[in-house]
């Protein structure tokens, strides 16, 4: 599958939204396309522009995004909200002509077992707790999330999403195929800030 990519300093898991504001010319073009043809694009974290950060500006796993909403302002901006199908893995990228990455992507798989849904465990309670304090905050309970708040693939990635990490950890936790161990990883992360 080739798709438009949106390089941005923003992490997006599967399942949820994300509002932006599209200005340049060439993802104006992309949205218009996206929406002509039905089809999405894929979200992906730009690198730091650290010495070690070689090779693509981005990093190479990404969200699949379709545009749920969208809105012209006044002031020439599009706004829209992308919400996150699918997490996807840059196979081969390159850059177009006029600005705009295009890459070869492919599913990430996870194990069979975190396909279902699985339960949070009683020992991450705490972290339940706060992500229902956190979609009560008006910009995110503006996006209408739908979140079932026993699964822990889908508790991991909002808390990934909505808690005030650095987006290298945002993108390590997303990057974790294993949600218990993420919600173990932002527990972690959360006595850390707390400290």
């Amino acid at each position: 599958m080739n798709v438009p990519l949106f390089p941005l300093n923003a992490v997006l898991c599967p399942g949820g939204k994300l509002p932006l504001r599209v200005f340049e010319p060439r993802y104006l073009d992309m949205i218009k396309n996206c929406l002509k043809s039905d089809s999405g694009f894929v979200v992906v974290l730009l690198k730091s522009d650290s010495p070690e950060s070689f090779g693509l500006p981005f990093y190479e796993q990404g969200t699949l995004a379709k545009i749920v909403d969208f809105d012209a302002g006044s002031d020439g901006v599009l706004h829209i909200i992308a919400e996150g199908r699918r997490a996807i893995r840059i196979v081969n990228a390159d850059l177009a002509e006029d600005g705009l990455w295009r890459a070869e992507v492919s599913e990430v798989g996870y194990p069979e077992e975190v396909a279902q849904n699985v339960p949070v465990p009683d020992k991450y309670e705490e972290l339940r707790q706060v992500l229902k304090a956190l979609v009560q905050h008006p910009s995110v309970n503006d996006l209408n999330l739908m979140i079932d708040f026993e699964d822990s693939q889908q508790v991991g990635f909002r808390l990934t999403e909505l808690l005030p990490l650095e987006n290298p950890q945002k993108q390590y936790l997303f990057e974790l195929d294993d949600p218990i161990y993420r919600l173990q990883k932002i527990s972690d992360q959360l006595a850390e800030l707390s400290s």
